[in-house]
């Protein structure tokens, strides 16, 4: 009995072992959350020159999702479509959010000239499966008052809106909340979420919502409670950085930021743990506006921001 008995033994704890490793492989193998790790290019200084060339670059470096380059669709044939479509199928790639083409802060001539090519560019973006839009807000003028400034603004947006939505693409806002900027202006504008939220109502569009960043957030003095009102179809696209140590948020430039978790001055555990809640599911960016970063080359460029996003979504419980 005794040999039979050290067998089973034996046997069980072979057992147990296989089970607590096939439970380990099956838990690391499922997703913690469902936002996708994008790559934009222009983020982190990185040139490229076609959409399969930057597709290259984010399956090398393990991205999931990576920046449409819409005004390139344009200009597809159809087969070119079909090629494009069976290259991000083949890299599992997604497509992220696309700058918005229309320069709407300027004179009524160029916000038209714009407009008037924006139709083409959302049908391509379509086309090509792109859902997608972002721009940002500039949080003062020197020359509109602020209520001046949100009637020009929510009456362009609308109608770039309402373009956008006849081919289903959705429109993101980026609040700026940096101080050192707006100080800088005569007339202070929208630079926080709920002043956002108030811009996003003047505008009137049901395809409008916000382009969430950690660094405007931070400097803007909100916290996860902010984040929380909102859900995840309101949030269009997300980006990650962290700020210089030493330095006092009132005095932090906005072109010299770091690459996400790189210093621990912005509490992206909080940030980020908040929309995985939300279950937000679109892009995460990174967006440091670093130069040491933007002069490297761009295979080291999307190797070093491809780790520091991991490092990043690590945080996410």
């Amino acid at each position: 009995m005794k040999p039979t008995r050290r067998k089973f033994i034996q046997q069980t704890a072979l057992l147990s072992t296989a089970l607590a490793s096939h439970v380990s492989a099956q838990d690391s193998e499922t997703p913690k959350t469902k936002m996708t790790k994008n790559l934009v290019p222009g983020a982190i200084g990185v040139k490229v020159s076609s959409q399969r060339e930057l597709n290259d670059l984010a399956h090398r470096h393990g991205f999931q999702s990576v920046e449409p380059r819409a005004a390139e669709f344009a200009n597809y044939s159809q087969l070119e479509m079909d090629v494009l479509q069976a290259d991000l199928k083949e890299k599992n790639l997604s497509f992220g959010s696309t700058g918005l083409p229309v320069d709407f802060r300027k004179d009524e001539a160029t916000f038209k000239t714009g407009l008037a090519k924006l139709p083409s560019i959302a049908a391509a973006l379509k086309k090509a499966g792109g859902t997608r839009m972002n721009t940002w807000i500039k949080p003062g003028s020197n020359s509109l008052t602020y209520i001046q400034n949100f009637n020009q603004h929510a009456l362009r947006l609308r109608e770039m809106a309402r373009i956008l939505g006849d081919h289903g693409i959705k429109l993101g806002l980026e609040y700026v909340g940096t101080l050192s900027l707006r100080v800088k202006m005569k007339f202070a504008f929208v630079h926080c979420m709920a002043e956002t939220a108030e811009l996003i109502t003047g505008i009137g569009a049901t395809n409008v919502g916000y382009v969430l960043d950690s660094w405007h957030w931070w400097t803007a003095l909100e916290n996860s409670d902010d984040i929380a009102k909102l859900t995840n179809d309101q949030i269009i696209a997300v980006d990650l950085n962290d700020a210089p140590v030493g330095i006092r948020m009132e005095d932090q430039q906005d072109n010299r930021r770091e690459l996400p978790a790189a210093t621990g001055v912005i509490d992206l555990r909080s940030f980020l743990n908040t929309l995985n809640k939300l279950e937000y599911d679109g892009p995460v960016r990174a967006e440091p506006f670093n130069k040491k970063l933007s002069q490297m080359e761009n295979e080291e460029a999307c190797a070093k921001t491809s780790t520091a996003m991991d490092e990043a979504l690590g945080l996410i419980w």
